[in-house]
């Protein structure tokens, strides 16, 4: 009998495509080969889709500021409704049947839906969550309104439009939010375009960047706690992780880019966190409570802060967080008990278990 067969996407039109080229490393260095076949599909930056030898993946994977994508292979087009090739290599060779998809992909373009929905029309069960929960995640401005509707606590906000770019007042801004306040693109993650203001001139910089990203961008206020993160896991029934905590170091006074990613002591995990065990379950029953509403699926990472007095503010969840050797995600369920590469081939059973539930439904009179 054949092994089902995994295809893993990475790379992406995205400002966080760096990160997912070593998130998919390390996936598919973890996936068990006695249970699945796989194949690797990186997309460039332009947006093309590549059938990679997954020998030859990455250029300069060692370090995180070279690493590249290797375009020697062949362009790939999707072919909807074809469940034997819905993906095909435009030299006319077959890429053959994918028996499920691991979307390795943040930001823009991966996380937000755009990925998940061709997938869905392609036919093809795929791990996290679907359209609605992928795009109501990225898009921060959309996740703290339902999060703020569903009586669950985080940071007040204001949202603001590239539009209405030339009218906003710092100290309109300012008056409801208070200083220091975070400036952030709406969609998009890994802490990229993100500012902490605390002057008018920084805030007109902090615009001028956050706008270059996205059209519309979230002005949030400042938490003061300790920023702590959990990971979920599951469909109907999900799971929550021991909770763990970043504590930034060094120049960084908070989570930014470099601090994730780049320097290597920019930030110290704390795992689990040492925290009074009602405040962690509380984070935990919390988390799960923000992954059901944003209507999530297979995985998520929800973070936030715990106030000196013990409150719990939720910043925001990541519906496909990152999957490197230092990424909260796995780490969070190896403390829990779950190796990676259970974690994967738990990922992988709830997407073909969703993906069989769902084609059972009728779709055509």
């Amino acid at each position: 009998m054949n092994k089902p067969r995994v295809a893993v996407l990475f790379g992406g039109k995205s400002a966080e495509h760096e990160v997912s080229l070593q998130s998919a490393k390390n996936v598919i260095s973890m996936i068990d080969r006695d249970k699945y076949d796989v194949i690797a599909i990186g997309i460039d930056k332009e947006g093309r889709w590549f059938l990679g030898d997954e020998a030859k993946l990455l250029i300069d994977d060692q370090n995180p500021e070279l690493v590249k994508l290797n375009r020697a292979s062949h362009d790939l087009v999707v072919h909807p409704g074809n469940p034997d090739a819905p993906l095909v290599p435009t030299d006319g060779s077959l890429a053959g049947r994918i028996d499920v998809a691991f979307p390795v992909l943040h930001g823009p373009y991966g996380e937000d839906g755009a990925v998940q929905g061709l997938l869905k029309l392609a036919g093809i069960p795929f791990v996290g969550a679907g359209v609605l929960g992928s795009a109501a995640g990225m898009d921060k401005d959309v996740m703290k309104r339902l999060l703020r509707d569903a009586g669950i606590p985080n940071s007040d906000f204001v949202t603001l439009r590239a539009h209405e770019r030339d009218t906003v007042v710092y100290a309109d801004v300012l008056e409801r939010l208070g200083a220091p306040m975070f400036v952030k693109p709406a969609n998009l993650g890994s802490s990229v375009g993100v500012h902490k203001v605390r002057t008018a001139s920084e805030f007109e910089r902090a615009l001028d960047d956050a706008f270059s990203w996205d059209s519309k961008v979230v002005v949030e206020q400042m938490i003061v706690g300790r920023e702590v993160e959990c990971s979920i896991l599951g469909n109907e029934f999900p799971k929550a992780s021991v909770v763990g905590e970043i504590v930034t170091q060094g120049a960084h006074d908070f989570y930014s880019y470099d601090a994730k990613y780049i320097d290597e002591k920019g930030a110290r995990l704390n795992i689990p966190a040492d925290l009074d065990p009602a405040i962690a379950e509380k984070v935990r029953e919390l988390s799960i409570r923000v992954y059901q509403v944003v209507e999530c699926a297979g995985l998520a990472r929800v973070d936030s802060f715990v106030t000196p007095g013990g409150e719990v503010f939720v910043n925001e969840i990541n519906t496909l967080p990152g999957f490197t050797n230092i990424s909260m995600y796995t780490k969070l369920w190896e403390a829990s008990g779950v190796s990676q590469t259970e974690l994967i081939d738990e990922l992988l059973r709830l997407a073909i278990d969703r993906h069989r539930r769902e084609s059972m439904l009728r779709t055509s009179r």
